[in-house]
């Protein structure tokens, strides 16, 4: 593990990288992802993704049981949620919540079974990385965002904006357990 990498401090396997900015009167250049940083992680990078997303969106609780996520905001910031949905964790059920973005330029690591979702403080682009291709959703799954079960602590105080998928998430505890981590 580097300096600049640090495991969080609630939530057991999700990792976070100190994004580091190289600047000059050009511009600016950052490495946002080498796969040596995770060296003890199942990780290897099939397919990169790039979503954008308004102020307001709400995007979550996703989670899933055989892939991996490594986020990187380059424009905006987004306040990431994050649940552990893995009874085998220490870290079982705990949540966090944490803000990245240009405002904290962290990239983060998520583990399968940890339920991982954000909201875009202000107009955001998000890229992130995955060990799986996109198969047509086998495993996509979701919690509601606000579950009280659970209580990500979002501190948002406008109703969000959701996608129809992710206002029909249901609570934790009213998931099939064929659907929930095993791990």
């Amino acid at each position: 593990m580097t300096d600049f990498i640090q495991p969080h401090p609630l939530i057991n396997g999700v990792m976070l990288v100190m994004v580091r900015a190289f600047s000059d009167d050009r511009g600016r250049f950052r490495e946002a992802f080498r796969r040596e940083w995770f060296p003890s992680a199942d990780f290897t990078q099939l397919q990169s993704n790039h979503s954008e997303s308004k102020a307001g969106v709400l995007r979550g609780l996703h989670y899933h049981l055989r892939q991996v996520d490594y986020w990187y905001v380059p424009t905006g910031t987004i306040r990431v949620g994050l649940a552990d949905l893995r009874p085998s964790s220490p870290s079982y059920r705990q949540t966090a919540t944490l803000d990245v973005g240009e405002s904290a330029s962290l990239g983060v690591f998520i583990p399968e079974g940890v339920a991982h979702g954000f909201y875009a403080l202000t107009d955001a682009s998000m890229i992130y990385y995955v060990n799986q291709y996109y198969d047509g959703g086998s495993d996509e799954n979701g919690v509601i965002w606000d579950d009280p079960d659970l209580g990500v602590v979002w501190n948002v105080t406008a109703p969000p904006i959701l996608s129809p998928r992710d206002e029909t998430n249901l609570r934790w505890r009213d998931i099939a357990a064929e659907k929930l981590p095993k791990v």
